[in-house]
């Protein structure tokens, strides 16, 4: 598919109660995070957006803050789609730098083909509502769950019309599931240095 027919957002707010300081401003091997999650997915959408403070972000590119403020990554997810023009939108979180366009570029595929409301992995039993692609018509439901104070991502994907990627069909393509790996504490960050290059920038 092509990249205009598909909206990508980087969710980069949240309190990143755990790691102690922003996540989205750490340096991972001489690149941020943002960074790393701009890189993936920009080859996959255009246009391209951050969800967090503009005052924090700006400089990384164009982007919206939360609507509903401190609802966690729902909120980021009903801001997303609420500014949104087309109908297939791929949301990732900003802690996730394993990531690769690849990846990205293969779960915005199977949403073109799919027609489903959401088309989102699942990793060791578990849904990712956060490296996913959601239509349009998931905003009411995000806005009636905002109302009713129900924040839980994946508890709101309809099982009738979510299209779930299983980790068979992910390692047929050579996708592993630390690809999904996010990065919540410090002693993540330093294994993630471990995993990843230098940056030669």
């Amino acid at each position: 598919m092509a990249a205009h027919q598909i909206t990508g957002f980087v969710l980069a707010g949240g309190k990143s109660s755990r790691m102690g300081e922003d996540k989205a401003a750490l340096s991972l091997n001489g690149t941020t995070l943002l960074e790393h999650a701009l890189a993936a997915i920009r080859p996959v959408c255009e246009p391209l957006f951050i969800i967090g403070a503009r005052d924090r972000y700006g400089e990384f590119g164009p982007g919206y803050e939360d609507i509903v403020p401190g609802c966690g990554p729902l909120g980021g997810v009903h801001a997303a789609l609420t500014h949104s023009e087309t109908e297939l939108n791929l949301i990732i979180a900003v802690d996730t730098p394993f990531l690769t366009p690849e990846l990205l570029r293969y779960l915005a595929e199977r949403a073109a083909d799919a027609s489903c409301m959401i088309v989102a992995p699942r990793i060791a039993g578990y849904v990712q509502p956060l490296c996913a692609v959601y239509s349009r018509s998931f905003l009411p439901v995000a806005a009636a769950a905002l109302e009713a104070g129900k924040y839980k991502l994946a508890a709101l994907f309809p099982e009738e019309n979510t299209l779930v990627i299983t980790e068979p069909e992910l390692e047929k393509f050579a996708f592993t599931p630390d690809m999904f790996e996010n990065l919540n504490t410090p002693e993540d960050m330093e294994r993630a240095r471990g995993a990843l290059p230098e940056s030669k920038s």
